[in-house]
């Protein structure tokens, strides 16, 4: 016999628990950082000669994509996603050691594959790779002992080794912080901790002494020990650090930063992004474009806390560090405060790999959200 008083739904449709805050705070930044490409691209525009605008159509393009991918991936699901970890991360790698002999070299590192006019990296979509492998390997189990860690590392150390050769050691700061955030939600034991801190830091001083790392990168981390050191990159910085200085409390305003205009600044639409919105909006503009980050990334923070398994909850952790250390790399190296190492500001920074790396990591946590009713299986 039916029961009328039954509701019609068992339990609401994904649909109807999508989180409308985490994409339209994307959204904004990106927005935001499209205008800031077209800023630092556009050149001294004059009646003779108008703006360039070919930076600013394929990063319209790529945010495009950015969305188009979320969008997919949130509608997909997170959950699909740990089904295919393996193949993604087996994936990766033919990607990562593929990319040494058939990449392009582009300022010392063989880290892009080149179609027509658009470049492919594929160690930017790889930090989703290894989110997803490390979420399904460390949430697998409630306890993480030592030769589940150990395992952890070496999916980490594996796709690391690779991008050493290229050399990036930008992306490789970031591999490392995704590791180091999702083993510390994962509840890693304190001594693995401290066993685990002591050899990143003992990887990274071997690695500073090494040859693998390119003169210029060499160069770009001397100057953050030695700010005396006569260099291209302290001159860089010392522009960087001007054009941040000239913003003041409300900006020289948009499209009439002098730094900007003038081209001091090196790679001002990627790197360097943070040096064109403090130089044009200041202060005030600043903190507009970091607390919507901010509130972006607690956002993802929200979503990790009310995962209903641990899977979703690792995997809001590494997008969440994933997020969060480039923010803070990339307008720490502006300001000076961190070594400079080729980090992009997060949607705002030039870059298709990048804005749809992010995009697509933002899907996943979506996913988390839309199915933390749904019964996982």
């Amino acid at each position: 016999m039916v029961d009328l008083r039954k509701p019609r739904f068992d339990r609401p449709t994904v649909l109807r628990h999508v989180d409308l805050v985490l994409p339209v705070l994307a959204f904004a930044v990106a927005a935001i950082g499209v205008v800031m490409v077209y800023s630092a691209t556009r050149g001294p525009a004059t009646e003779l000669r108008p703006a360039e605008t070919g930076f600013l159509n394929r990063q319209m393009v790529y945010v495009g994509i950015g969305v188009g991918t979320m969008v997919m991936t949130a509608w997909i699901g997170h959950r699909w996603a740990r089904r295919l970890a393996v193949h993604a991360y087996l994936g990766l790698l033919a990607l990562l050691f593929g990319v040494l002999v058939a990449g392009v070299e582009v300022r010392g590192s063989r880290a892009w594959f080149q179609f027509g006019g658009y470049q492919f990296q594929p160690s930017e979509f790889g930090k989703v790779a290894v989110i997803v492998a490390l979420a399904a390997w460390l949430g697998a189990a409630r306890h993480v002992g030592a030769v589940r860690l150990a395992v952890a590392i070496l999916i980490v150390g594996i796709p690391v080794s690779a991008i050493l050769l290229q050399p990036d050691l930008g992306t490789i700061l970031v591999y490392g912080a995704i590791a180091a955030g999702m083993v510390l939600v994962a509840g890693v034991k304190g001594r693995h901790l401290l066993i685990l801190g002591l050899l990143l830091l003992t990887g990274l001083v071997a690695v500073l002494q090494s040859d693998l790392l390119a003169d210029y990168q060499v160069k770009r981390l001397m100057v953050f020990i030695d700010d005396q050191a006569n260099t291209a990159a302290s001159y860089n910085l010392e522009q960087a650090q001007v054009a941040i200085g000239n913003g003041g409390l409300t900006g020289q305003g948009l499209f009439e930063g002098t730094q900007n205009i003038s081209d001091l600044v090196p790679e001002q639409q990627t790197d360097f992004i943070f040096t064109v919105i403090a130089e044009e909006t200041g202060f005030v503009g600043s903190a507009v474009v970091l607390g919507l980050i901010g509130l972006l990334l607690a956002r993802i923070w929200r979503i990790g806390r009310i995962a209903d398994d641990r899977f979703g909850l690792l995997l809001a952790a590494g997008v969440f560090s994933m997020i969060l250390f480039q923010v803070f790399q990339s307008v720490g190296m502006a300001t000076g405060i961190m070594p400079i190492t080729g980090i992009p500001l997060p949607l705002v920074s030039y870059g298709g790999s990048s804005v749809v790396t992010t995009f697509v990591g933002l899907g996943l946590v979506q996913s988390v959200h839309m199915r933390r009713h749904q019964r996982s299986t």
